[in-house]
């Protein structure tokens, strides 16, 4: 019996399934991992690795979320591996990393090259990489509206992130193209809910599903 090929979805909040609104977990068959399931059907195994607050590789001073930090372990926890897609920068816009667009996708760059330098595929290869450029954040007033007290000020922790978050497509499509790895534009099927403006409705979830599982399938893999 042949065994599957493994599918390794690594992020943060959106990967995780955070339900705008509620906070609550979405189903596994709604959040994005799970529809690329079902659509790669019988022959994919696909593994969720997401983690509210994730970065890239900056370190967050509240809490331990550097996605390089994490990447190595899960990468030999689920190997052999056979994809690896990278959806992680969103965090990265909080003001406490003061980060630019730029330097955030190449933070993603960077575990973009520790899974290239890895063995962790098939064979001891290096898996193959689909790199993700997150949606553009929305409107962050929706936190403090919902609970004034919890998120009172909540927006300072976001400045100018709508702006830089714009850049990420093109700057994202810059580090997979110096890589070679394979790209998706997450904001050319996903916007940002207006209830929170950084997580994604059911709906989003579904599309982006649907792409990157369509993404994968046209990686032309070995074996």
């Amino acid at each position: 019996m042949t065994e599957p090929r493994t599918l390794l979805c690594f992020g943060d909040s959106n990967t995780w399934g955070f339900e705008p609104g509620t906070m609550a977990r979405l189903p596994r068959h709604v959040r994005w991992p799970g529809v690329v399931a079902e659509r790669l059907g019988d022959g994919w195994y696909v593994v969720e690795a997401g983690l509210s607050g994730r970065t890239t590789v900056f370190e967050d001073p509240l809490d331990d979320l550097s996605g390089l930090r994490h990447l190595g372990p899960v990468l030999a926890s689920a190997a052999p591996v056979d994809v690896v897609v990278i959806a992680l920068g969103t965090n990265d816009l909080k003001t406490r990393m003061g980060a630019s667009a730029y330097e955030i996708a190449e933070g993603a760059g960077a575990l973009v090259d520790l899974v290239l330098a890895s063995a962790a595929g098939p064979g001891e290869r290096a898996p193959a990489v689909l790199l993700v450029a997150p949606p553009p954040i929305g409107g962050l007033g929706g936190w403090a509206e919902r609970d004034p007290l919890g998120y009172e000020g909540f927006e300072e922790q976001w400045r100018e992130a709508r702006e830089r978050s714009l850049r990420f497509a093109v700057q994202y499509a810059r580090v997979a193209r110096v890589r070679g790895v394979a790209f998706l534009d997450a904001g050319a099927h996903v916007l940002s809910s207006e209830i929170d403006g950084v997580h994604w409705e059911p709906e989003g979830h579904a599309a982006f599903g649907r792409a990157v599982a369509a993404a994968v399938g046209a990686l032309a893999l070995p074996g």
